[in-house]
């Protein structure tokens, strides 16, 4: 890493890669304008292929965005009205939201506090009779805890459903993210890992009935042209997005390893700092950090003084998430209150994340910890 100073820092900067890269994507993007072949065409049957193998699958589907992989899923696992499917309190919205769209209810399970991924011992107080499905979310770029889930899907005859949108290379006791459920669901917009020039997702899994299933809800319900078999959808990953997305694919445990060293680095300057807790890794798993969260302890700093702080100096923060999905609007009919799930409200209030991607600087790791120090200190 360089050496040189720059005191702005963004959360993300893609434009490192994209300047690798710009040549070979320019080259790509020009070969699907000259084939004319925009829907469903070479590259979306080749990238299918590739991140099945990357995931060790038989089958990938890909679709318009991750939120339509989950939908996509849910709705191949039969599942529709009246139907619940539980899924953690804290992740982004989409995963309740794609419940919610077909029907079915979210019923909300709290975090482990220290990985924020899906607390098994809350989920199994959540089954009943109607529920039918389980997401867990792959969070930060770390799976959750895998096999108690799928013991209790097992005992409880029910789909498993897992989030990859933030955890494509990850990998639980050695086995990839996705390839343990029933489908797993990844998301290509652009901040991701492996991120496009736009939305894209792909659904991987191991039957190849579920993979038939699913190229047919892509497309309308229609396993041939104009004829629809069932209510379909219109999400088909697109061609352009697909070329851009094979020319990263080979670089992308590259780019993993290298957010694992920048992970590190930020263990070496800010891991002394009261009240700061980094991120905790399970022994069972590869992180590979598609944020970096650390934690402020609330008790001594208000975290969000801390990032107003931070971005006074240049230094770009963001908080995922700071509403558990329970307490938001849209899900007040199912009569959550605060306290209900205290590990996700107490997270929710403390979690902070960092810069990270590949190619950020050594002197701007410096720098947000020293500004990081500054900040705390002018607050104490």
């Amino acid at each position: 890493m360089s050496s040189k100073e720059n005191n702005a820092v963004p959360i993300l900067d893609l434009s490192l890669q994209h300047k690798v890269l710009r040549k070979d994507i320019l080259v790509a993007v020009q070969q699907v304008i000259d084939s004319q072949a925009f829907i469903l065409g070479p590259n979306v049957s080749a990238l299918e292929k590739e991140i099945a193998s990357f995931c060790n699958v038989q089958n990938a589907v890909g679709v318009a965005s991750g939120t339509d992989a989950l939908i996509l899923s849910i709705k191949a696992a039969g599942i529709g009205q009246g139907d619940e499917v539980i899924v953690p309190a804290f992740t982004f919205i989409a995963t309740a939201d794609a419940v919610s769209l077909l029907g079915a209810t979210p019923i909300f399970a709290d975090i482990n506090p220290e990985t924020y991924t899906l607390s098994p011992s809350s989920v199994a107080e959540k089954i009943t009779p109607r529920t039918r499905a389980i997401i867990p979310v792959h969070l930060y770029g770390q799976t959750a805890e895998m096999d108690p889930i799928l013991d209790l899907a097992t005992k409880h005859d029910l789909a498993v459903i897992e989030d990859c949108a933030q955890s494509l290379g990850a990998r639980y006791r050695g086995t990839p993210s996705g390839s343990m459920g029933e489908f797993g669901c990844i998301s290509f917009f652009p901040s991701k890992n492996l991120g496009s020039c736009g939305d894209g997702g792909m659904i991987i899994c191991r039957s190849a009935m579920h993979a038939e299933k699913l190229r047919s809800l892509r497309s309308h319900g229609s396993k041939r042209k104009y004829f629809s078999d069932e209510q379909g959808f219109n999400s088909r990953l697109d061609e352009i997005q697909a070329a851009i997305i094979r020319v990263k694919l080979p670089h992308l445990e590259y780019w993993n390893i290298s957010r694992l060293e920048v992970a590190h680095l930020y263990e070496e300057v800010i891991g002394d700092i009261e009240g700061i807790s980094l991120p905790t890794t399970r022994s069972d798993t590869t992180h590979i950090f598609h944020q970096y969260t650390v934690r402020i302890d609330s008790s001594l700093y208000d975290r969000d003084q801390i990032q107003k702080g931070m971005a006074s100096k240049g230094v770009q923060t963001s908080v995922y998430y700071p509403v558990p999905l329970h307490l938001q609007k849209m899900y007040s009919h199912l009569g959550y209150h605060h306290g209900m799930l205290p590990a996700a409200e107490q997270a929710a209030k403390e979690v902070l994340s960092l810069p990270i991607y590949p190619g950020i600087q050594l002197s701007q790791i410096t720098y947000i910890a020293r500004c990081l120090r500054e900040v705390l200190a002018d607050l104490k």
